[in-house]
């Protein structure tokens, strides 16, 4: 398929759901009333049954259409794909469905075409470099696929193979993704979303250089090097180049291969309890984390006991690093949470970089308080007291509670923050993944000691802060001019 022919396809199908999505909205103008709510006086949507019923018909076609189309084109859609089946808030709910299945199912290329681009990368074929290599992939992603290969001593690898010509496609691509987006904010007008565009391309260019990934590799496995039971494949750097990516072969069991837990003595509580400490010592300690935390990219090994089991780390072209600022902010964020402090959950996520310069602060003060307040009544924070409930309930959870005049102000209000889409994307892929294996596992009692310090050190450092205001405040309004009364 011609660089061309895929552009316009890939346009004929964004066009049809756009299109869609119009006339979906026509009808909502026209049979669509206001009322107010007999409770809190403010008005609500009542939409017709029928409205209701094509409303979800129309997400549930698109969103077939939109796998079956990603598919078909392979590449950065199947990425895109990925991304949005596990970012459930951009999407209707059947989109994260129906794209779930991008997380396993992708078609490999055949050999012929993965052993030329081989040869083109490294000057020599997968013969000379390999006593064998397995013809059939072994795993099929969306830029790349991996095949086991044997040394001539004997020693088993794991080699992953760029598709020809991906970066060129990833250019064409990306068009349609920004015009896309550009359509999307249409709809929603929150502040900076492209900021989720410039982090796909980001995140597109080093999962196209396994040179990248090979050091984030080598870089990830040194941090745990004290910890025996986190491991990582070791990088053969004379049978990888920037399209090849040769690395030791780790054995072990899909991390979500449940059936095989019982039989290899492997607690499933163990893992989820080992996979969050990872993941906190990572964002929190570290501060430097994988970024794709999907099934995919996590085997499990039985260790000396069911309670001790070891887990593998594969897949590091989406690692990222976590500014000071995005630590600064979620700290303060727990801490108003556990203060009970509203004020500085507004300050937190102000200091995440979500609030808009030219927004309606006050209306997004407000906002903040109604959903703290209702935060504070649940009891139950793990995942699966998420998944348990139903409709309405996580409803009443996302309703902003704001008026109808004022919640696209409350969007405008919204921006997406430069460097909050690889921990956003880590952080949901992470709370569903822990809660696949442990629904009932609470996750942030088991990461608390990594947030600790940081909790200590920012009360510590609040006090100082205070008092080096006050003064520069008084300054400030001793310079100011005088008020005309």
């Amino acid at each position: 398929m011609s660089l061309f022919v895929r552009l316009v396809r890939a346009l004929f199908i964004l066009g049809r759901i756009f299109t869609s999505y119009l006339f979906q909205l026509a009808l909502l103008k026209v049979f669509r009333k206001w009322t107010p709510d007999p409770e809190t006086g403010r008005e609500v949507a009542d939409m017709p049954a029928w409205l209701v019923r094509r409303q979800a018909r129309i997400d549930d076609k698109n969103a077939k259409r939109l796998l079956a189309g990603m598919l078909s084109l392979r590449g950065v859609y199947i990425k895109l794909g990925q991304v949005l089946s596990v970012m459930g808030g951009f999407l209707p709910d059947a989109y994260a469905r129906e794209l779930e299945s991008l997380q396993d199912a992708v078609p490999p290329q055949p050999w012929d075409v993965m052993a030329k681009a081989f040869e083109d990368s490294l000057g020599k074929p997968p013969s000379a470099v390999f006593k064998s290599i397995e013809r059939e992939p072994l795993a099929a992603a969306s830029l790349g696929q991996v095949h086991v290969a044997y040394s001539a001593d004997g020693a088993k690898y794991a080699v992953k193979v760029l598709y020809p010509g991906i970066r060129d496609v990833v250019r064409v691509d990306l068009r349609v993704v920004r015009l896309g987006l550009r359509l999307y904010r249409m709809f929603v007008p929150v502040q900076n979303i492209s900021a989720v565009y410039d982090a796909l391309v980001d995140l597109l260019e080093r999962e196209t250089n396994y040179v990248h990934e090979a050091a984030c590799m080598s870089r990830m496995a040194k941090n745990f090097e004290s910890e025996e039971d986190i491991l990582f494949p070791e990088v053969i750097a004379e049978a990888s180049s920037a399209e090849v990516l040769t690395m030791t072969f780790m054995e072990g069991i899909k991390i979500t291969r449940f059936d095989e837990y019982e039989r290899l003595g492997i607690d499933r509580d163990a893992v989820a309890e080992r996979l969050v400490k990872c993941f906190y010592r990572q964002l929190f300690l570290d501060r430097f984390f994988h970024a794709d935390p999907h099934p995919g990219n996590f085997l499990v090994q039985a260790g000396p006991t069911p309670k001790t089991p070891k887990i593998v780390i594969l897949d590091f072209g989406a690692i990222s690093e976590t500014p000071q600022h995005v630590i600064d902010g979620m700290v303060d964020v727990l801490r108003g949470f556990f203060e009970q402090n509203d004020a500085l959950v507004l300050s937190g996520i102000d200091t995440l970089g979500f609030v808009a310069p030219d927004g309606d602060r006050a209306l997004l003060e407000q906002t903040v308080k109604t959903y703290f307040a209702k935060l504070l009544k649940i009891q139950d924070i793990t995942a699966g007291a998420l998944m348990r409930a139903n409709s309405k309930e996580l409803e009443a959870l996302a309703d902003p509670e704001v008026a109808r005049r004022e919640l696209r102000g409350l969007m405008k209000s919204v921006r997406y923050p430069d460097d909050w889409f690889y921990v956003e994307r880590a952080a949901v892929m992470s709370f569903w993944l822990i809660g696949q294996l442990a629904p009932d596992l609470d996750a942030m009692k088991i990461g608390f000691p990594y947030v600790l310090p940081l909790l200590a050190a920012r009360t510590a450092a609040a006090p100082t802060a205070m008092a080096t205001a006050a003064p520069a405040k008084a300054a400030a309004s001793a310079s100011a001019s005088p008020s005309v009364v």
